[in-house]
């Protein structure tokens, strides 16, 4: 079983986000021999923005490639390449004016691609990315999933869009929210995100 762990807080090893993230790929690893998980920390290591050199190569068939489109397409290949190997995918965001990591907009920006991850029909867009589970584990000061505040909430509505469009629909999402309301409410989302993720692993 290959796990990829996408991991996007600039906080480090402080993010809740990153926290729960990782505690849950180690939790779905048990008793699974020969599991891989493959880690991919946008905020250590930041992919580059996609430019005009990108946006053109990408609406090209492979056949139609030059040498320097296809050198333009390498990262985003290997991106897509390694999301496709994966069996379970968890992405965790933290919640940054009111959306996700720019870092995390921008992986997104190279996964999804017209005859890679998602392909237009007679019957309108398909994804291709299929046959996955993926988690997402979403941590935010205050608390958006409910009350005044949830029309305010970019983060895990706008990953459920993006990541349907290509075909990734199996979805759990693991809220860590009010983190920002004291220590005693820090303690009670981590608590209760770590006993989701216990439901969930097994």
């Amino acid at each position: 079983m290959n796990i990829l762990l996408v991991t996007s807080s600039p906080r480090g090893s402080a993010s809740h986000s990153t926290q729960i993230a990782r505690a849950l790929a180690e939790r779905l690893a048990v008793g699974k021999p020969g599991a891989d998980i493959v880690v991919r920390d946008l905020a250590a290591a930041p992919l580059p923005h996609i430019n005009d050199a990108f946006a053109v190569a990408r609406e090209l068939p492979p056949e139609k490639l030059t040498a320097a489109q296809r050198e333009t397409l390498r990262l985003s290949d290997a991106l897509v390449k390694e999301l496709m190997e994966s069996d379970i995918v968890i992405l965790a965001a933290g919640m940054i004016n009111f959306g996700i990591p720019s870092t995390l907009k921008t992986y997104i920006d190279h996964i999804l691609r017209p005859r890679a991850t998602f392909r237009y029909t007679p019957n309108g867009p398909e994804g291709l990315v299929t046959g996955k589970k993926i988690y997402l584990v979403v941590a935010r000061g205050g608390v958006y999933s409910q009350g005044t505040m949830q029309t305010l909430n970019f983060q895990d509505t706008y990953l459920r869009a993006a990541l349907g469009f290509i075909g990734l629909r199996d979805l759990e999402v693991i809220t860590v929210e009010g983190v920002a309301f004291g220590p005693d409410a820090a303690r009670k989302a981590v608590t209760d995100a770590l006993a989701r993720i216990s439901d969930l692993a097994a």
